[in-house]
């Protein structure tokens, strides 16, 4: 049962349910129907013996005598199903349908019509309706008896029990496909609800508003507190980072200072030195850029726009000494959106954009387009055009970034760790301009 959908389980059982009450209600009315024919049967037999008692006669001589023959032709027909039949002592009258067979008669019918099973004529199984009649103040007595075959009142049955049986098949057809309907309309709030969390999966800030059924309330409101949980351990998590980062910058710089400032008496220790800060550097970028990277996760579905974040980087950029004197190139097309949120393309940009400024001559150019499918997002510059190479076969050869040292691994961890998140992938080369260039690229849903 553990991999039957809960729509066929529902409807399985509807369908069950369904064929069993139909099951009950065809083994009634066939129980009904066999005793109201039964029943029609008998008024008919009853009615027919009361129409021999009103024309029944017996005279002074005993000669007994019918004067209006009942009119139904089945008496008439031998072997018929239809009989009756008129005796006293030993005088006997009877319809042509007995031909040379009799009813059995019985001495122990007292006053009213009774009915009886018994052997009839020509082996037949029969319902007679039975009555001893008196004639006046004459103390003899004339036995009437009608009697049908009961074989025809089952073959009424039968006939009645397979028509009612395909008629209930078709309306538990029709019945089934109506429960296939209710259980699909019953269910469609829950297929709204698995819509809705999907939208939850790529958005953090998303919720399960809509107008639920009662039932389904304490689950999407369960849900939504599970995503404001989520959400509010995402924003402590990215000030942690922000804090740790902010902790550690100044400690670095002081380390470095001293290992300047100690290369003079022992170069041997201050360059030691040097490379365990460099070391301490690049382990607390590794480890913000996984937070980062789980921060970014769960902002993914969002859109922001790569323009309007690249000039914000742009402006922080020309105030910093060292890429004062660059050139910044923004070529990104108007409305053009990037699937993350505007904080991590922030984050991302900055780390990138910072990297190139670092290693530029002059010139750095942030690009962005749409095409074949995908939305692509490059950052080069014209920097070294050697050492560019060398890191691009390094990073390229599948090397971490944390691990591959120089100037560039520090800032593209973090990048490298915010694109993966967000679904994209990252790739590294030469620039148009001579330098490096990191590329990014996500798969465009629309």
């Amino acid at each position: 049962m553990n991999g039957i959908s809960l729509r066929a389980r529902l409807f399985a059982g509807a369908m069950a349910a369904i064929f069993v009450a139909l099951a009950i209600a065809w083994a009634g009315l066939s129980t009904l129907f066999d005793r109201h024919i039964e029943r029609r049967l008998l008024d008919d037999l009853t009615r027919q013996g009361l129409q021999l008692a009103g024309v029944a006669a017996l005279d002074a001589r005993g000669t007994l005598s019918v004067s209006d023959l009942p009119t139904d032709p089945r008496f008439d027909t031998p072997a018929s199903g239809l009989y009756w039949q008129v005796s006293s002592g030993t005088r006997r009258l009877r319809s042509r349908s007995l031909w040379d067979q009799t009813l059995q008669g019985t001495t122990a019918l007292q006053s009213g019509w009774q009915t009886r099973e018994a052997a009839g004529p020509f082996g037949q199984n029969v319902i007679i309706v039975g009555r001893m009649v008196h004639f006046g103040r004459d103390p003899r007595r004339a036995l009437i008896q009608v009697a049908a075959d009961r074989d025809s009142l089952r073959g009424a049955r039968d006939a009645f029990a397979r028509e009612l049986a395909l008629s209930l098949g078709l309306l538990w057809v029709v019945l089934s496909l109506a429960a296939w309907v209710q259980v699909s309309l019953g269910l469609r709030p829950l297929a709204d609800v698995g819509e809705r969390l999907d939208l939850l999966r790529r958005d953090a800030s998303a919720r399960l508003t809509g107008a639920f059924p009662s039932e389904v309330r304490p689950l999407t409101a369960a849900i939504d507190a599970l995503a404001q949980a989520r959400e509010s351990d995402v924003v402590r998590a990215r000030g942690r980072a922000a804090d740790l980062a902010h902790g550690l910058k100044t400690p670095l710089a002081a380390l470095s200072a001293l290992a300047r400032r100690a290369e003079d008496r022992d170069p041997t220790v201050a360059a030691g030195l040097a490379q365990a800060i460099a070391a301490m550097s690049a382990a607390v970028a590794a480890e913000l850029g996984r937070a980062r990277a789980g921060v970014a996760a769960s902002g993914a579905g969002r859109q922001s726009d790569p323009q309007q974040v690249a000039e914000r980087v742009v402006n922080v950029l020309e105030h910093v000494e060292a890429a004062a004197q660059l050139s910044f190139e923004i070529d990104i097309p108007p409305g053009l959106t990037l699937p993350l949120a505007e904080e991590d393309l922030t984050e991302l940009l900055g780390a990138l954009a910072e990297n190139a400024a670092r290693h530029a001559r002059r010139r750095v150019c942030i690009a962005a387009r749409k095409t074949d499918g995908h939305l692509e997002l490059s950052i080069g510059d014209d920097g070294p055009t050697e050492a560019a190479s060398r890191q691009a076969e390094q990073l390229n050869a599948g090397r971490r970034l944390d691990e591959s040292g120089g100037g560039h691994g520090l800032g593209l961890a973090i990048a490298q760790g915010i694109a993966e998140a967000t679904g994209a992938t990252m790739t590294f080369g030469n620039a148009a301009l001579g330098g490096f260039q990191a590329t990014i690229r996500w798969l465009a849903t629309q």
